[in-house]
């Protein structure tokens, strides 16, 4: 008798694209984006790019005609008086459709909360097996990994876990600070960066003295980062067992989305086409862009 076998589940490949108002996200879906992330009305890590309910509704319609998801950013520090307004945009998110939130502070876990799925913000601090390992206890779906770890680390971290799905930033701006914890915009300017409202000091030019007084450095970046680009090593962060891509930017253009999530769809269609039998897109359709993206 011959010996029968049991089909190998493909691993789904999720490219997921910021949006701060609902022509972006629109955009996002139309330049290939699997997923959008997009802000709550209130305590979105990016507080000028909230989005009003009605507007995140029609996103989450037309996400899922072409079986692309819409996760919504939940994803500031809350305070005591915070909570029942943010318990009610929980509610109120669920019954739109969105297909998970993306929360930081964990005091949303005790809650009345919906039957939604939870994604781990990288305000997390998501660095290390312990902290990976006790999200998925909790019953996080997603984590948003640390920034800062390599494709040995993530892999690392990957192996310890059994249900937990890993996103990764693959491109966009970087903050200074390890893994988002500063403090410079509340200390200077009373702007909280873990209530959405970061001043983006790290951004302005500065002057450097050495300890005798001799100017080092005159107006120049010396905290900003250079943009994240990981293209290369997409291949890589796949193996390592990433299966979520992000792309930073609530606050860029609907120009630069487009042009940067149409990349990276033909860098993932690429990796993909080449391993047909493990690996799918997790949204439907297949683009083709009548311009050439670049990254």
């Amino acid at each position: 008798m011959a010996k029968s076998f049991k089909p190998i589940d493909k691993v789904s490949l999720e490219l997921l694209s910021p949006a701060g108002n609902l022509a972006t996200g629109l955009v996002a879906l139309s330049a290939g984006a699997d997923a959008v992330y997009i802000g709550a009305p209130r305590f979105g890590a990016r507080a000028a790019a909230g989005v009003s309910l009605e507007d995140i509704a029609l996103l989450v319609g037309k996400a899922h005609l072409v079986g692309a998801k819409v996760y919504v950013a939940l994803n500031t520090i809350l305070y005591e008086n915070d909570l029942q307004e943010a318990e009610k945009i929980a509610k109120a998110l669920y019954c739109l459709g969105v297909d998970a939130l993306i929360i930081q502070d964990f005091a949303l876990l005790a809650l009345d909360l919906p039957s939604i799925p939870l994604h781990a913000s990288t305000q997390c601090h998501n660095h290390d097996v312990e902290s990976l390992v006790r999200l998925e206890t909790l019953g996080f779906e997603q984590a948003v990994l640390a920034r800062e770890l390599n494709v040995a680390e993530t892999a690392d971290i990957a192996s310890h876990l059994s249900r937990l799905r890993l996103e990764t930033f693959v491109h966009g701006a970087l903050c200074v600070s390890y893994s988002g914890r500063c403090y410079l915009s509340q200390a200077f300017r009373g702007r909280s960066a873990n209530r959405g409202e970061c001043a983006q000091l790290c951004r302005l030019p500065y002057q450097l003295f050495d300890a005798s007084g001799t100017l080092v450095r005159d107006s120049q970046y010396l905290l900003s980062l250079k943009d994240l680009n990981r293209s290369k090593i997409i291949p890589d962060l796949i193996r390592a067992g990433v299966s979520s891509f992000k792309i930073e930017g609530r606050l860029k253009s609907a120009s630069y989305v487009a042009n940067v999530t149409a990349y990276y769809r033909q860098v993932i269609d690429s990796f993909i086409a080449q391993h047909p039998e493990h690996y799918k897109r997790s949204s439907l359709g297949e683009h083709r862009f009548l311009f050439t993206p670049h990254p």
